[in-house]
């Protein structure tokens, strides 16, 4: 019990690394190009980990199942066009009429019955077309010195092939601490700036409700929640083996995004590479602890926003993206075989290729084009096969 407890626990430490890394460079980067002020990032901050973290201990505990949210991550990049002529208090009134139209789809079912109407191996194509970038993300993080992602892979490699250590030291928590040692050892820690305070401080922004911002970005910024964010998360958690309260979480990600958008974060959703970490190992009755301890420390990187994004940024890209590509791998594994073993696997292929692309039209993200182009593929060119082996 004392191992399946650590490795839970490690896998929460593991999803909140992802999380207050990757996803906070990006609004770094949004802000940097939009002129979004520092004081904006760390409320959105507070927004996105104090609230989302309340949900995700709530919902954890509640359903016992490692259940994250966050913010969406897709609807940050959205902000890079629309804030080109666009106010950001329009954008905070096209997040809450977005979050009112994610509830009711929630409370009307529909939620889950659009789940599903996709087939799985469509789902999962999908899937894997988002995470394969981790996978290759390990790989690219050896270009440059290598001490730190081979000392990390040889440690996970090593604790994996002993199973009596491995049940005290999971793998994973082996490369957390072997490549924080290397990381230290080669003085490798980026420049971080000045520190420019601890607690955060969030911002109440007034929504404006204006005709444009509510066309451009409503529907998009609720696409990316229903399909792309909770579709990716929804599918992790069910080839995992849980049970998701589909329609319950998408609710709750349309009312939460009244809070998320008022402190100015976009919209609230399921997390996918979060949960994929969190249920990617050890006993699936006990996975809802990594969920507690990656709720717990996001509501401190919300409260400390400032500091904790400080921290957060000296930390050296490879190291995050070794320690991600090796917390997903399983997933990527079992993505990869739910896609392509059994039906639709034209269909598969074609929405693995769309999602991988990373390609966006009409403001909406390749994986929302790859379940669209891969379930057309599949019900106009496969749907007679899959009948037909279905009868054997």
């Amino acid at each position: 019990m004392a191992e399946s407890r650590t490795v839970h626990v490690v896998n929460g430490i593991a999803a909140f690394l992802f999380s207050c890394t990757g996803p906070v460079a990006i609004i770094v980067s949004v802000a940097g190009a939009t002129g979004l002020s520092d004081g904006h990032v760390a409320s959105w901050l507070f927004g996105g980990f104090a609230f989302g973290g309340v949900c995700t201990i709530y919902y954890s505990l509640r359903y016992r199942q490692p259940l994250s949210f966050a913010w969406t991550i897709p609807g940050t990049v959205l902000l890079l066009s629309a804030l080109d002529h666009l106010a950001f208090d329009e954008v905070v009134g096209a997040c809450l009429a977005a979050g009112a139209g994610i509830a009711a789809v929630g409370l009307t079912g529909w939620a889950r019955r659009i789940m599903e109407v996709i087939p799985k191996p469509i789902v999962m194509a999908m899937v894997a077309g988002v995470f394969v970038d981790f996978g290759l993300g390990l790989v690219t993080a050896f270009k440059g010195s290598a001490a730190i992602p081979a000392s990390m892979v040889l440690a996970f490699a090593a604790f994996s092939m002993l199973p009596r250590i491995r049940r005290s030291v999971p793998p994973i928590l082996a490369a957390l601490a072997v490549g924080a040692v290397v990381v230290v050892a080669t003085d490798s820690l980026r420049d971080g700036g000045p520190l420019a305070g601890v607690l955060t401080t969030p911002i109440l922004f007034e929504p404006r409700f204006s005709a444009r911002a509510m066309i451009e970005l409503v529907v998009p910024l609720a696409i990316t929640v229903l399909v792309v964010q909770n579709g990716q998360g929804f599918a992790v958690l069910n080839a995992a083996g849980h049970k998701p309260p589909i329609d319950s979480m998408t609710v709750a990600c349309g009312i939460g995004s009244i809070p998320f958008a008022l402190v100015g974060s976009v919209n609230m959703c399921v997390t996918g590479p979060a949960n994929a970490i969190l249920s990617g190992s050890g006993r699936l009755a006990s996975q809802y602890i990594g969920g507690v301890t990656y709720g717990l420390l996001s509501i401190a990187f919300g409260a400390c926003g400032a500091l904790m994004t400080w921290l957060a940024l000296k930390l050296p890209e490879s190291y995050v993206a070794v320690l991600s590509g090796l917390a997903i791998l399983k997933v990527l594994e079992s993505s990869f075989v739910a896609a392509f073993s059994a039906r639709y696997t034209l269909g598969a292929l074609v929405t693995f290729l769309v999602t991988a692309s990373d390609v966006s039209l009409l403001n909406v993200g390749a994986p929302f084009w790859g379940l669209v182009f891969g379930g057309g593929v599949a019900w106009m060119l496969e749907r007679g096969r899959a009948q037909s082996r279905s009868r054997i």
